[in-house]
């Protein structure tokens, strides 16, 4: 395992992250109105606001962590390849635990559903890549 660049990915894909993530609400500009139809589960603008640093240094935990569990599974391919495979299966992942999860569990519509699910998967996805460009394992 190479910590450093364990760290170096984990840095990296935490900024693909968060750009994808505001990119995110350019192209679905309903994502805000449909946060805003459900007021007794979603924050409001200054109560998320107030959590962020809680936040975002737990997604770049996850993210460390994703790139931890990335260098132990490394098979040795094409990083973007590899990187993309992974991304998948956590995108995959992070569809059916999240967004079709609270989908059942919570009082929210499909719409909302399927924007979560879209920005979900794409930005760990990009997540994944990142990684996989970043990552290189240690010389034998």
């Amino acid at each position: 395992m190479n910590f450093t660049r364990i760290a170096l990915a984990a840095l990296g894909s935490s900024a693909a992250y968060f750009i994808l993530g505001g990119l995110m609400f350019v192209m679905f500009p309903g994502l805000k109105r449909e946060v805003l139809k459900y007021p007794a589960i979603y924050r409001s603008e200054d109560g998320i606001k107030s959590k962020m640093p809680l936040a975002m240094a737990s997604i770049f935990l996850e993210i460390v962590v994703l790139a931890v569990i990335y260098s132990m599974l490394y098979q040795g391919g094409s990083g973007v390849a590899e990187g993309a495979r992974f991304g998948v299966l956590i995108g995959v992942f992070s569809v059916c635990s999240f967004a079709i999860h609270n989908y059942v569990n919570l009082n929210i519509g499909g719409k909302i559903t399927i924007q979560q699910s879209v920005a979900y998967f794409a930005q760990w996805l990009t997540v994944g890549i990142v990684i996989g460009l970043i990552y290189r394992p240690s010389a034998l």
